[in-house]
């Protein structure tokens, strides 16, 4: 039997009209699957960007169930959950997906640090530290250092902080000198009522960690002065006034301490006046007035006119109070009422205020209670700012 070409000539349209319906309906359903998930996404991110929290977790819960393998949309809830405080969901969003066998690596190393940021937000230091701990050798590494350096500081572990900051510092993830100093200073403080000699190590070894930092010498000094030691600690708080001028205020009252201790007045009294003609400081001036004063010699009174001197240069409400304190005044018996009115007004202004957060406090802080910044209190009063 011979073939008809009538057949094929039949035959081919039928063929291109089953092939156009058949892919009509893989474009329509295409269409659909596509319109199904960025719809719902979409409308999240626009109650997201109008702050409506909660019907953006309804529309992007709508936009996962839809297409559940979006590794994209758990990463948009669990954000949510967590900036929401709602700790719990966002954390079994990142589990949810590393626990996935088909996430990439990129993604579970995104996943992984999500969770560490849900437990560090919850409070659960212990888990976030193990959570943390697996970002070695990926590119949250960096992040995670500092992470955990920080939950370190709070717990107070010193020893694994300054692990920490050295492994930073050797990868070149930033200068953490200073940072182990003060880490070698704190271990030293904890140690120097039952180990006087190691704490003076390791004050010894934080200053050679970081020179120019002020806080080992003035730590060093403190230890040495109360050992019974104060030459060595005059001789501590000459190298500071070297080394790290700046600081000199925050030492001044040791220095007329261990200067009067060890016979040295005149040698103190002298720095003490070269660093306030350089760099003029209420600390330092309430020093060159106490040694002067204890200087054999010296008329009655005659400390107190530096702080006249000062008022010459600066307009200080507390120096002046100072100066007010030790004269008589025309009506004396109203001395008190105004004396004690002034202290009441000078008293803000002889606080310290940290430089990153603006939390005041009486004394001077290496690291900041209110915004746990290192060194973010200067070495002046607020008057002086």
């Amino acid at each position: 039997m011979e073939f008809d070409p009538v057949w094929l000539l039949l035959g081919l349209p039928l063929a291109f009209m089953l092939g156009w319906g058949a892919s009509r309906i893989d474009l329509r359903q295409l269409r659909a699957e596509n319109r199904s998930v960025p719809k719902a996404y979409f409308k999240g991110l626009n109650f997201l960007l109008n702050e409506q929290q909660d019907k953006a977790i309804d529309a992007f819960i709508e936009a996962v169930q839809n297409d559940p393998d979006t590794s994209e949309l758990h990463f948009a809830l669990g954000n949510l959950f967590r900036r929401r405080g709602e700790y719990d969901r966002a954390v079994r969003v990142h589990e949810h997906l590393l626990s996935r066998g088909d996430l990439e690596q990129k993604d579970r190393e995104r996943a992984q640090h999500a969770l560490a940021l849900d437990f560090l937000k919850a409070g659960l230091l212990d888990r976030a530290e193990t959570a943390l701990a697996r970002l070695e050798a990926t590119p949250f590494e960096g992040q995670a250092r500092l992470a955990l350096l920080a939950i370190y500081e709070r717990s107070r572990d010193w020893p694994r902080a300054a692990a920490i900051a050295c492994k930073m510092h050797g990868a070149s993830q930033g200068d953490f000198s200073t940072r182990q100093a003060h880490y070698l200073c704190e271990q030293a403080l904890e140690l120097a009522s039952k180990d006087p000699l190691g704490a003076c190590a390791l004050l010894e070894k934080a200053r050679d960690a970081a020179p120019d930092a002020p806080r080992p010498r003035i730590e060093l000094a403190r230890l040495q002065q109360r050992q019974g030691r104060p030459e060595a600690a005059a001789a501590t708080l000459k190298a500071l006034a070297g080394e790290a001028p700046a600081a000199l205020p925050l030492a001044a009252a040791l220095l007329v301490e261990t200067s009067q201790a060890s016979g040295q007045t005149a040698q103190a009294l002298d720095l003490l006046q070269r660093h306030y003609a350089a760099s003029p400081s209420l600390d330092v001036l309430d020093a060159i007035v106490t040694l002067t004063a204890a200087t054999p010699g010296q008329a009655d009174g005659q400390g107190r006119l530096w702080y006249l001197r000062h008022l010459e240069s600066e307009p200080s409400l507390v120096a002046a109070a100072k100066w007010i304190a030790g004269e008589r005044l025309e009506h004396e018996q109203y001395h008190p009422q105004v004396q004690r009115a002034l202290d009441h007004a000078t008293l803000p202004l002889t606080r310290y205020r940290c430089a990153a957060c603006g939390f005041e406090a009486r004394q001077h802080f290496w690291q900041c209670p209110g915004c746990q910044s290192w060194d973010s209190y200067p070495a002046r009063r607020v008057e002086e700012l």
